[in-house]
């Protein structure tokens, strides 16, 4: 549904975006990750037509980007983080504008108003001016004005940024049933909201991709010697000693309070732990597979040195 083969974006002496190639097929909620500045939004701006590429080719539902422009944007709708709405108008008459430009049929405007405003939970102020509105109603209104016209593609930068705990929630379950209709790029630092809505995800740093994979394999991928974590009633020199000389175990370090880290070489061996305890009679404690979060690949991928201050065309590329 998108393919995006060696995109580029130059601003001055540096790329922004550099080389950057993936594939989404239909149906896919794909999780766009990257810490600030790394090119995300740059990224989104030029797959959606917003932003010119200085090299690379975009294909939304087999139609390029360069050759047909407006037949892409056609196919997407587009959520910034920083929605551009006009405080002066009406919701329901900025969402009727929006539908008109979108070439919505004028017989089913009406239609398409209803279906918006419930499933993006603004129905109570459609009649209201949008310079009126909280952030999080304004942020919904974005969402309903990138819907009105039923896009295959849906790129949402940040979807949940002002919104309460209840309605996060809400774009959560929506992204998720969207999903069943339409391929979906999202991008936002609640990492926890990737887990839970995306299939599959993408971190990008420095304008490179660094990972892509669904969020267990990122996490196995960077976990490197799988570890188990141990908390003993127990002699701390016979049970370093004990839990050393388990089949499997490469390397035992304890804090001399009964806690231990044991690095594997591979396999499970919480059972082999839980009999050696039994055995020599002593009191488990603790017996617990470390594991990574989300969070954790990110960092991991994403740490770099942050000290060099950013040029003034840095500072505006990426939110």
């Amino acid at each position: 549904m998108i393919e995006v083969e060696g995109l580029t974006k130059r601003f001055v002496t540096r790329d922004v975006v550099d080389r950057v190639s993936f594939f989404v097929p239909e149906g896919e909620v794909l999780g766009f990750l990257g810490p600030n500045g790394a090119g995300k939004t740059t990224t989104m701006r030029m797959i959606t037509g917003f932003l010119p590429a200085t090299a690379g080719t975009v294909r939304v539902a087999g139609i390029d980007l360069d050759r047909d422009p407006l037949g892409v944007r056609a196919q997407i709708g587009y959520l910034p983080e920083n929605v551009a709405l006009y405080p002066e108008m009406r919701v329901e008459e900025y969402l009727r504008y929006r539908a008109a430009l979108e070439g919505v049929p004028r017989a089913e405007v009406g239609k398409r108003l209803d279906e918006v405003s419930d499933r993006c939970m603004i129905g109570e102020v459609r009649r209201q001016l949008i310079g009126t509105l909280s952030k999080g109603y304004r942020q919904r209104v974005g969402l309903a004005s990138a819907l009105i016209h039923r896009p295959r593609v849906l790129i949402l930068d940040e979807p949940t940024v002002g919104l309460d705990p209840r309605q996060i929630v809400k774009i959560r379950e929506l992204i998720v049933e969207l999903g069943r209709d339409h391929t979906v790029i999202l991008s936002t630092h609640i990492l926890p909201e990737v887990e839970q809505v995306c299939r599959r995800v993408l971190i990008i740093d420095d304008g490179r991709l660094v990972a892509d994979g669904t969020p267990e394999q990122l996490r196995t991928a960077a976990a490197g010697a799988a570890e188990l974590l141990v908390e003993l009633e127990a002699p701390q020199a016979d049970a370093q000693v004990a839990l050393a000389a388990l089949p499997g175990v490469a390397k035992v370090s304890g804090d001399g309070n009964g806690r231990f880290r044991l690095t594997l070489e591979g396999g499970d061996l919480r059972r082999e732990v839980f009999r050696l305890a039994v055995d020599h009679g002593w009191t488990l404690l603790e017996l617990r597979q470390t594991t990574l979060s989300l969070e954790d690949v990110f960092l991991r991928l994403t740490m770099r040195d942050t000290t060099a201050p950013s040029t003034p065309e840095e500072e505006t590329i990426d939110a």
